[in-house]
C-alpha cells in the first residue's frame, strides 16, 4: 500500500476529530448566546465532519472502493487527495487553535 494513502487517511481521521472538538465548542456557544453565527458554524461543521466520514468510509470499509483506493488508483491521483486532505486537516487545526483560545 502506498504512503499517499496512509498519509489521506490519517489525515481525514484527524479532520474528524477535529470538527468534533470544533462541533463540542460551537454547540456550546450555541447553546450559550443562541447566535445565527453559532449556528451556522454547527452547520457548517457538521456536514463537514459528514464528508469526513463519508471520505474514511470509502477508504477503509467499502468493499469496492476500499480495494481500488489501496491497489489500482495511479500515484498521482492519490497525490492530489493526500494534499487536498492535508490542507484540510491543517486548515481545521489552525481554526481549532483560534476558537480554542
Amino acid at each position: 500500500m502506498s504512503i499517499w494513502v496512509d498519509i489521506a487517511r490519517l489525515s481525514v481521521g484527524l479532520s474528524a476529530v477535529f470538527l468534533v472538538v470544533l462541533l463540542g465548542i460551537w454547540g456550546r456557544n450555541l447553546v450559550t448566546f443562541r447566535s445565527k453565527h453559532a449556528l451556522g458554524l454547527v452547520v457548517f461543521g457538521f456536514f463537514l465532519f459528514a464528508q469526513s466520514l463519508f471520505a474514511l468510509y470509502y477508504y477503509l470499509v467499502d468493499p469496492t472502493l476500499s480495494v481500488w483506493f489501496a491497489t489500482e488508483m495511479p500515484d498521482v491521483a492519490w497525490q492530489v487527495l493526500m494534499g487536498i486532505h492535508v490542507l484540510q486537516s491543517v486548515a481545521l487545526g489552525v481554526l481549532l487553535w483560534v476558537t480554542w483560545d
